[in-house]
């Protein structure tokens, strides 16, 4: 029982809350503004009934309707105690009899309670009557069930005690529902939204304050026009400047305005004045007795509850249309600004990717390119060979793992369309793993099948590291066997498989395997180095390229992963051989030229640049080679990009300015910066090609076989024009 009490409490503190809540902003009048407003309606009511017989409608209980709902506890409980008492005083001074005197009083507080306790459960805690649905709530939900109880009631009793007839009954209960409902319609939903205005401003609101006093006084002129005189029946007049008002001003404007044109009508009706008085009563013995203005009256509560509902529905539908285009404004202005500091954010990402691998590939480039020169020397020791041999795996190890992160760091890239010759492609991809395989005597193998030996047209650079990812893997875990690189095409299809001996994958592993991080042993006591993002970084780079990567089989007996790639045919079938860099005839006296500002990249060039004789210039910023490439002729420019006093950039677009043959001296860019977009840069520059550091003797022969290939290509065709 205890529980069930406790239940039924809280359904009323909470969904049937009869009070506003006490922790709720204290606003709006005073609790004394409402009595004195509530006195002052009755004392009206008393003069009309006095002076005229007629009451025009009931505001009284508008007024504690909203000073029920707006005020605390505490304060709301004082003033309908107040004002039920000053009710009854007024019913003695009034001599009412019995039982109306009591009856009248008790039903004015009936119906505030009924139809607060509905308007709170139905309309909200906030009680917004700017929103449609709550004005239509408020007005079918609370007011008309709460008017329709006391209006049964008091007329019911009166029916009782003074035998009224069918058409009396009907009369009466038709204007005294009339005259309490207008006085709840009215008078409460604009004192609820002045009390209410510190919590909905209305900021979308068209009108300024000039416009809003020249409407609110046009609407004045209008409505004095209409009910001073009784000559026309014109009241539809006063719809055009009402609706004219209503879409300029907020809701709160538009309830004063409907209770602005009530007062004037209200006291020119009562007064014998208006239209209303021309309209003509029908003769109806059962409502003999009852004063031709009290009949009338329903004609004019018929024009008020038409204008208020016209009126009060547009005015909250374009309250609600502002309020969500303020709303539209603001996410607009947020979703702008998100977008600016997004696009920022990711300006920031390019620069840091771009400036990292830069400061990352610099000092790589001085150890791996110094060890490769070692390691072709013929006069060090084996210890040494070995030694030397050990710092270019692990100087490649680190590369890759700098290009990893930076490629799971970096964002989403434009495809490029470029011709690959698959036998050239995979050349390369295994030159890069053929040490390490060498070094556990793991022979590489390729077979390309017939049909798909043709020249393809795709990303090469995508393409390559996906399938360098690969085979690299397949070395790093085979320690005994063979890796094998297949490829073979199937429709529009090009399928690269490779296939290792190695010890398999473990089935639990296997639907993580292209998930960043994931490594086949991350103990501390695993055998194999990496941070798990090859596999990763292959998967991203093929669904870019709108290709499928996936484990085919795995078994304790190797395992075998296929890349299958949508590669167009190119439309010259060329089957191009692969050239050895090393041996391409580059010519003893070929004059070339070093433009770093390293030192000790300049020195790894030369010295790689040692074997083909050729004779090596220097230079050490961007100034230095626009004045030797404009006085000496040169086969080969090598240009670095990040210069003091004048970039690579800056300095190739100076040499293509110069007159004649200087001009269209090849030049290579040798940079740490080794995005695509970096690349992009050099060849819109003027620059012949890109090669990123740090170099090897493979990555540079083939770089610079590429760029004399194309200038010997243009030399002709420039000789044949």
């Amino acid at each position: 029982m205890t529980n069930l009490v406790r239940q039924g409490m809280t359904l009323m503190q909470g969904r049937w809350r009869i009070f506003r809540h006490e922790t709720g902003r204290e606003a709006g009048p005073p609790a004394w503004a409402y009595v004195a407003l509530f006195c002052a309606s009755l004392l009206i009511g008393m003069w009309s009934a006095k002076e005229f017989g007629a009451v025009v409608m009931w505001p009284a209980n508008g007024i504690l309707l909203a000073a029920f709902l707006q005020l605390r506890r505490d304060k709301a409980v004082a003033v309908l105690l107040t004002c039920f008492a000053i009710n009854l005083a007024t019913n003695v001074v009034r001599g009412d009899p019995m039982p109306f005197l009591w009856l009248n009083a008790v039903l004015n507080l009936v119906e505030v309670t009924v139809a607060g306790v509905l308007a709170r459960r139905l309309c909200g805690a906030a009680l917004d009557l700017r929103r449609p649905r709550r004005l239509l709530r408020f007005a079918l939900g609370a007011v008309t069930p709460a008017v329709l109880l006391c209006t049964i009631i008091i007329v019911s009793v009166a029916a009782v005690l003074n035998v009224y007839t069918p058409g009396l009954y009907a009369f009466t209960f038709q204007r005294y529902f009339a005259m309490e409902a207008l006085g709840l319609l009215t008078v409460t939903p604009t004192l609820l939204l002045l009390a209410r205005r510190h919590r909905f401003r209305d900021t979308g609101a068209s009108a300024g304050p000039k416009e809003s006093i020249a409407l609110f006084s046009l609407l004045t002129a209008v409505a004095l026009m209409i009910f001073c005189q009784s000559v026309v029946p014109i009241t539809y007049l006063i719809f055009a400047p009402l609706l004219l008002l209503v879409f300029r001003v907020s809701t709160t404007g538009s309830a004063i305005a409907v209770l602005l044109v009530t007062l004037i009508g209200g006291v020119a009706t009562i007064t014998g004045h208006g239209p209303v008085t021309l309209q003509r009563i029908a003769v109806d013995p059962e409502l003999a007795n009852v004063p031709t203005i009290v009949r009338q009256l329903n004609v004019f509560y018929g024009f008020l509850l038409t204008m208020i509902a016209v009126a009060l529905p547009i005015s909250t539908i374009v309250s609600e249309r502002r309020r969500m285009m303020e709303r539209l404004e603001a996410r607009t202005f947020a979703a702008q600004i998100a977008r600016r500091q997004a696009e920022a954010a990711d300006a920031a990402k390019s620069r840091f990717l771009a400036l990292m691998s830069h400061e990352m590939r610099t000092p790589l480039h001085g150890v791996m390119g110094y060890a490769e020169v070692l390691s072709r020397r013929p006069d060090i020791t084996d210890d040494a060979r070995y030694q030397v041999e050990e710092i270019q795996r692990s100087g490649a190890a680190l590369l890759t793992l700098v290009e990893d992160v930076l490629e799971v760091s970096r964002g989403e890239e434009a495809t490029t369309l470029d011709r690959i010759v698959p036998a050239q492609l995979l050349d390369q991809v295994i030159e890069t793993s053929r040490e390490c395989a060498a070094a556990k005597r793991l022979p590489i193998h390729i077979r390309i099948h017939p049909e798909a030996e043709a020249a393809l047209l795709g990303d090469r650079r995508r393409l390559r590291q996906i399938l360098h990812r690969l085979v690299s893997n397949a070395v790093k875990f085979t320690t005994q066997g063979e890796i094998i690189v297949t490829l073979d095409r199937e429709g529009p299809l090009s399928i690269f498989r490779v296939r290792d001996t190695g010890p398999g994958i473990a089935p639990e592993l296997a639907p993580h395997l292209f998930e960043a991080f994931v490594q086949a042993d991350d103990s501390i006591s695993r055998r194999h180095v990496g941070a798990g993002l090859g596999l990763a970084v292959a998967h991203r780079l093929t669904r870019a390229m709108s290709g499928q990567i996936a484990l085919e089989q795995t078994s304790s007996a190797g395992s075998t992963f296929v890349l299958r790639l949508p590669l167009a045919l190119a439309e010259d079938d060329v089957r191009a051989e692969a050239n050895d860099p090393a041996t391409a005839e580059a010519g003893g006296s070929a004059r070339v030229l070093i433009v770093d500002d390293h030192p000790t990249n300049r020195e790894v060039a030369r010295l790689m640049l040692a074997p083909l004789g050729c004779d090596v210039f220097e230079a050490a910023d961007g100034v230095e080679a626009v004045e030797m490439a404009s006085t000496s002729p040169f086969d080969l420019i090598l240009m670095d990009v990040r210069m003091p006093r004048m970039d690579g950039l800056a300095a190739t677009q100076a040499i293509r300015a110069l007159n004649g043959g200087f001009s269209r001296t090849p030049i290579l860019a040798v940079t740490a910066d080794a995005m695509p977009e970096d690349a992009a840069r050099c060849l819109a520059a003027g620059m012949d090609g890109h090669v990123a550091k740090p170099l090897t003797h493979a990555s540079l022969f083939a770089a610079i076989d590429a760029v004399m290939s194309t200038d010997d290509a243009d030399t002709e065709e420039d000789e044949a024009a």
